[in-house]
């Protein structure tokens, strides 16, 4: 785990490192095109006015930071212009980036993400199962933040892992309304004196489902307001490289002591459930070529009614009916379409098997 002290313009990616300073400057500095997705945490510019104490008159731990201050609305959008532009700059054009922000500011930021040639996928809502009250009773309970999902254009391939992100969900498509506790207990941070070390740290259950739908591993994950590191954190475990940006020295020791600790998951273990539109095309006269199945071959319909024989070219012939496998199953059915890979078995050892089995064999053995 390496701080870097001062940055300079490199003509490598510095992975895996926390780079000091300002976040534009830094970006500024690194090699256009070059990351493949932006994790950005900015100010929130809360405008908080006075202490705010709970109904036992204790002082409530609010962020009063410096970093959140700005003389005015129209200073805040120049930073958020500025910071923007930077980050699209660096973004690879199948590039993305999450931008997460409360009622404060979030949608300044999503119109500024408009106007800098992003184009948004999605918004969404972390609501919050453990929720700070609302101590003086004048406004709802302030429950949740939202996230903006953005690719670096309207043409970008962006990376969606549809299929893994449904198996997260108990294979159930996921949502756009995520509920995730605040941090709190162990995964709260704390410096020397027992404080927080990190005002707004994020939850890593957040970064976990974040990188594992819209990244891959070997990816480099960007994040400009680095604070106490759960990006970093999430994403060495998941076997992604990251780029840290935080200006302030005391978050930097934080997040390079924490990540320090943190441990790759094995090779086989960052593997996630891929969609069936992004495996390879496997033709079935391919499995004729490799001696999976011989040409004459019998080939039995899913409910057991039709037979069919598998003629040298990948075609099958069975009375009157003639050509592939989707083609001749849907005749037989007497139906539009025919899903042939699941239709037709084939016998080996008296018992059948659906002949998708063979396409995944040739599959497992392109990888």
């Amino acid at each position: 785990m390496t701080i870097a002290k001062e940055h300079q313009s490199v003509a490598e990616l510095p992975l895996d490192q926390i780079l000091a300073g300002d976040c534009i400057e830094v970006m500024n500095g690194l090699p256009e095109n070059s990351v493949d997705l932006i994790f950005a945490d900015p100010p929130y510019n809360l405008q908080l006015k006075g202490d705010l104490h709970r109904p036992d008159n204790s002082r409530v731990d609010a962020v009063d930071d410096a970093w959140d201050q700005f003389a005015s609305f129209a200073a805040y959008d120049k930073f958020t212009r500025d910071w923007l532009k930077a980050a699209r700059r660096v973004l690879k054009p199948d590039g993305a980036i999450w931008v997460i922000g409360s009622y404060h500011n979030i949608f300044r930021v999503g119109a500024a993400i408009q106007d800098t040639g992003f184009w948004i996928l999605n918004d969404v809502i972390w609501r919050k199962s453990n929720p700070m009250p609302n101590f003086r009773g004048k406004r709802l309970t302030n429950a949740h933040e939202t996230m903006i999902w953005a690719g670096k254009s309207d043409a970008s391939k962006y990376t969606f892992n549809y299929a893994a992100l449904k198996e997260l969900n108990d294979g159930v498509q996921m949502r756009s309304d995520w509920l995730f506790p605040i941090c709190s207990g162990s995964e709260r941070l704390k410096d020397e004196h027992g404080e927080k070390a990190h005002p707004t740290q994020k939850p890593e259950a957040l970064l976990h489902r974040l990188l594992i739908g819209s990244s891959n591993p070997g990816d480099v994950i960007l994040d400009p307001f680095f604070g106490s590191g759960t990006t970093g954190a999430v994403a060495k475990r998941l076997g992604r490289h990251f780029i840290g940006i935080e200006r302030e020295e005391a978050y930097r020791k934080v997040a390079a002591k924490r990540i320090g600790n943190e441990r790759v998951l094995d090779k086989d273990c960052l593997k996630v459930t891929q969609s069936k539109r992004s495996e390879p095309r496997i033709p079935f006269g391919q499995l004729l070529e490799r001696g999976l199945l011989r040409p004459g071959e019998v080939l039995h319909s899913l409910n057991g009614r039709h037979t069919a024989k598998v003629r040298a070219d990948g075609t099958l012939i069975t009375g009157d009916a003639k050509g592939s496998i989707h083609q001749v199953g849907a005749t037989l059915e007497g139906a539009p379409s025919c899903n042939g890979w699941t239709y037709w078995s084939f016998k080996r050892d008296g018992v059948l098997a659906p002949i998708d089995v063979l396409r995944q064999q040739v599959r497992a053995e392109m990888q």
